[in-house]
């Protein structure tokens, strides 16, 4: 009798109460909806959080039902009313290997709220007393932070206009500090902060920006969120690229239904997060995830192997031609190079990880970004960089430098961001439109200096936001990274990485820098 539901109307929009008619091989929730209430806050609903923690939610409610339901707020674009707000809080999970697909609906999602206008719909819902988890995934410029430091950027224009109107905040950890104060104004009961972004000791730099926020405020805030509050650093991986249109219209076109907030990842899911909570905690080591009492071995294989990975054929796939990650991926040139990297030079600077290989999650990094359903465009993987390259290129670099250890195959990468953005510029004919922090600053430097790789070096590296002056002033480190800027800004960049893959490092060294 449970097999006789009626057909789902063509095209009918994804909601409550098309849940009874969904076709049989979608996956719905496992858990009366109707009872779920809410106690986890997530600031910045974009397509990784629904694919990763929305989905460990998802799961965890389905073997323990508990008052975890999320709610969903977005501080900048885009707005959530018409997509999840329309659908209930309802999207369709796809995920996508080579050719097989698998679609489920996550219920997690009670309610999302629009806060991009003004502070006060996010206020209310992170100083309510049900809520004791906010997590967030704001994007590594969402901190504003100095990447190099990790300090909080007190000349940051939001957190300018933050100290100067807290009770009306712009930034991340202006409307956080507010709403702690806001909660120890009232209830006081405790909270969880969990950083969801791919920082190193992203807790550990939430925690920083916070609290140096609240004793530029003063009136006890600093201590109270010492007793009360709890920032624990999390490890998250998962491959989630942007949705297309064309994604939308297959989940029509294959189940009968519209979601306009479908999301697309890889089956891979991986989440490691510190045994440090203030309060109570949803139990996601329930469903797969791991709590831990160090998550820096997890966070640098992770960041260094696969984002590491990420990064380089990003920047190098975009200077070959390549649109997407798992086209540059099947290029044999540049799958040679990165294993290499990866091997020879990466894999020296990890600490000991419990129960993984190294070289078998190299393996296993590259097989996903092989993956050819996920169509990661090389640009949305390199927008940001300057906000990345630290802790996937300049820190490993930095490790091996100590050692004493060449770092000839991964100062390639960061000549190849300095280039993506150097060929961004009007000098270099604005080959792309790029999305960068420092995107003008550095066409300002290519304008004005040409092709003059040792002068372009020489501005690029005075920037102490990204380059630690230490390292900028390495001698070892300005020969590589000038040798490879001059490569890859030649005609031919791809016969440079070839001439690196098969040279001797010593030969490449003695290589003459090109003239203007």
């Amino acid at each position: 009798m449970g097999d006789r539901s009626e057909p789902v109307t063509a095209a009918e929009r994804l909601g409550p109460a098309l849940l009874g008619r969904l076709p049989p091989q979608v996956g719905k929730p496992a858990y009366d909806r109707s009872a779920l209430r809410s106690g986890i806050a997530h600031i910045g609903v974009g397509a990784f959080h629904r694919c990763h923690q929305a989905e460990y939610t998802d799961d965890l409610l389905a073997k323990d039902f508990d008052r975890w339901g999320l709610v969903g707020i977005n501080i900048r674009p885009p707005l959530l009313a018409g997509t999840l707000g329309r659908q209930g809080g309802l999207y369709t999970r796809l995920i996508r290997q080579n050719d097989e697909i698998e679609a489920r609906v996550i219920g997690s999602i009670v309610r999302v709220v629009d806060s991009q206008d003004s502070a006060g719909p996010a206020l209310e819902v992170l100083s309510s007393p049900e809520i004791e988890m906010v997590s967030m995934t704001v994007t590594e410029k969402g901190y504003c932070h100095i990447p190099s430091s990790g300090a909080l950027d007190l000349d940051h224009p939001d957190i300018v206009y933050d100290l100067v109107n807290p009770q009306a905040p712009r930034s991340v950890p202006g409307m956080l500090a507010r709403a702690l104060e806001l909660r120890m104004a009232s209830h006081g009961r405790p909270v969880t902060l969990l950083s969801c972004d791919n920082i190193p000791a992203n807790g550990t730099i939430l925690g920083n920006v916070v609290r140096t926020f609240a004793e530029r405020r003063g009136s006890g805030l600093a201590d109270w969120i010492a007793a009360n509050a709890a920032f624990p650093s999390a490890m998250v991986d998962r491959i989630a690229p942007a949705t297309t249109e064309a994604d939308i219209d297959a989940v029509e076109e294959r189940f009968g239904y519209r979601d306009s907030a479908v999301v697309v990842g890889e089956r891979f899911r991986q989440w490691v997060i510190e045994d440090s909570f203030a309060g109570r905690v949803p139990r996601w080591d329930r469903v797969g995830a791991s709590f831990v009492d160090d998550v820096t071995p997890f966070e640098h294989l992770k960041m260094r192997v696969l984002n590491g990975a990420q990064t380089t054929l990003a920047y190098l796939g975009v200077l070959g031609g390549f649109e997407h990650t798992f086209e540059a991926i099947a290029d044999r040139l540049l799958a040679t190079f990165v294993r290499r990297m990866l091997t020879e030079e990466t894999l020296p600077t990890l600490m000991p990880v419990p129960g993984i290989s190294p070289s078998a999650y190299v393996e296993q990094s590259l097989a996903r970004l092989a993956n050819t359903a996920i169509r990661h465009r090389n640009h949305q993987i390199a927008t940001d960089g300057s906000q990345k390259i630290i802790q996937r290129l300049l820190n490993p670099i930095h490790d091996r430098l100590a050692m004493g250890r060449s770092i000839a195959l991964l100062s390639v990468p960061v000549a190849g961001w300095m280039a993506y953005l150097v060929k961004a510029s009007a000098r270099f004919g604005r080959a792309w439109q790029v999305s960068d922090p420092y995107a003008e600053k550095i066409a300002l430097i290519a304008d004005s200096v040409g092709k003059n790789s040792k002068e372009l070096l020489e501005a690029i590296l005075a920037i102490d936001a990204i380059f630690h002056p230490g390292l900028a002033a390495d001698d070892t480190f300005r020969a590589n990274v000038t040798i490879a800027l001059d490569g890859l800004l030649s005609e031919d960049p791809t016969a440079f990485i070839r001439h690196v893959c098969s040279e001797p490092i010593d030969a490449r060294l003695k290589r003459p820098a090109r003239s203007a």
